[in-house]
């Protein structure tokens, strides 16, 4: 008779399937983790995005299994008790840990370079889980200025109501993160590229100044991509993503994920996600399980034709400017090129004419489609100061540099000359 049951590593914490016959020992792991000579390998980054955190079943499946389930089954009610007690490892619940979740986090830490991770239901949960886990009425937080629209909420209304302090700078001045530091300072928060003027923050000297003040750095790194970035190389503590983004990259399904050290997950995040309960389904963890295997080429697609796309545009009379890391005229070009592989698939560019010269340009576009998402296979093109960022007051887009004439432009992978001659005609509509 064939039997499988699931086990845990004790020393890694990891949970396999393994099979055996009979009345016999147990057979090998099913998992990729069998074999020592790879699993103590130390494998790069393209080869993590295809086989990290592979855990098979019995029946040796070549796709990672999906196992959507609430649940799980017990052998007898002292292992439930041992369980929940925290004495035995194993699943409980799919809220907690789920094993195609879990292969999906451990593939992002081979990637990330982290020593744990979590995954949650959107990249907002990710965001919000990763200052709430670790903040308590009193502490204070420091961010930069330039944030998503929903991450300036939380940074600035959201805490605030449950008496967290926060301050906003400008996160490119090194003095105003200095400054900014009070006693109860217990977390610095950025974007890096920002979003969507693309201001790059020098993130190691950001994380020397945290570390003085006894505070843990956030990233919030989806612009960059971990292909492209990796914050803990830099001194970060925490790197959040919204994997909604690149890494399932074809605006499928909602995703987040939080990294960080052993410490900071077991001490604080896990149990916060486990008893808020911002899970992210096993149907879409699976779904970005199969993304990460084409993530390097895809980010690599994006970037090459982004760079085409930002020098077309800077040639063009139209276009009053050009916003791209990878150019020379880039504020931060050099830190740009210091801390990221290259330089993203986003550029902000502003039209000659304002508000309706850039609504008759996006209203004009065939080939780039007009929505607020990004990092999809399909290039995106928005407006921030009516979408992303139209909940800041005037006075609050002016200060981050968001005009009225700002278009955000996500680079897909589309053949380069198509979209150059899509925003051409876009340009002689406006």
């Amino acid at each position: 008779m064939f039997l499988s049951c699931l086990v845990a590593d004790a020393k890694t914490g990891r949970v396999f399937f393994w099979a055996f016959e009979g009345e016999g020992p147990m057979g090998e792991p099913t998992n990729d983790s069998k074999s020592s000579t790879v699993s103590d390998r130390k494998l790069r980054p393209q080869t993590e995005m295809v086989h990290g955190g592979t855990q098979r079943s019995p029946f040796g499946e070549t796709s990672e299994a999906m196992y959507l389930t609430s649940g799980y089954v017990y052998d007898s009610a002292e292992q439930a008790e041992a369980r929940f007690k925290g004495e035995s490892d194993g699943f409980i619940y799919s809220r907690f840990s789920n094993p195609t979740v879990q292969m999906f986090e451990e593939r992002m830490i081979a990637l990330e370079g982290a020593e744990a991770a979590r995954a949650t239901a959107t990249g907002m949960a990710a965001v919000t889980a990763s200052m709430l886990c670790q903040l308590s009425a009193g502490d204070h937080v420091v961010a930069a200025r330039a944030l998503f629209g929903s991450c300036r909420y939380i940074v600035e209304e959201l805490l605030p109501r449950f008496g967290v302090e926060s301050t906003l700078i400008d996160g490119c001045d090194l003095n105003q993160w200095r400054d900014a530091c009070r006693p109860n300072t217990k977390v610095f928060f950025l974007e890096t590229p920002t979003n969507p003027t693309l201001d790059i923050i020098d993130l190691k000297a950001v994380a020397d100044i945290a570390h003085e003040a006894g505070a843990r750095l956030v990233v919030d790194n989806v612009f960059a991509t971990p292909v492209l970035q990796k914050p803990m190389e830099f001194g970060a503590d925490v790197v959040v993503y919204s994997a909604t983004k690149h890494i399932d990259g074809q605006g499928r399904c909602l995703g987040g994920v939080v990294l960080g050290s052993d410490e900071f997950v077991t001490d604080h995040l896990a149990n916060f996600l486990r008893q808020t309960g911002p899970a992210l389904s096993p149907f879409n963890a699976w779904v970005m399980l199969k993304s990460l295997e084409t993530l390097d080429l895809r980010v690599q697609r994006h970037c090459e034709n982004a760079i085409a796309v930002a020098d077309f545009l800077g040639a063009q009379e139209k276009i009053a400017r050009v916003i791209y890391p990878g150019r020379s005229d880039h504020p931060q070009h050099n830190l740009a090129a210091a801390q990221m592989k290259l330089p993203g698939n986003m550029i902000a560019f502003e039209v000659k004419g304002g508000k309706e010269a850039a609504f008759r340009l996006a209203n004009q576009l065939g080939v780039i489609k007009i929505s607020n998402n990004l990092g999809d296979a399909k290039s995106l093109i928005t407006h921030p100061a009516t979408t992303t960022h139209q909940r800041l007051t005037p006075e609050a887009r002016t200060e981050l540099g968001i005009s009225d004439a700002m278009l955000r432009l996500s680079v897909g992978l589309e053949d380069a000359a198509d979209l150059t001659d899509d925003i051409g005609f876009g340009l002689d509509a406006a």
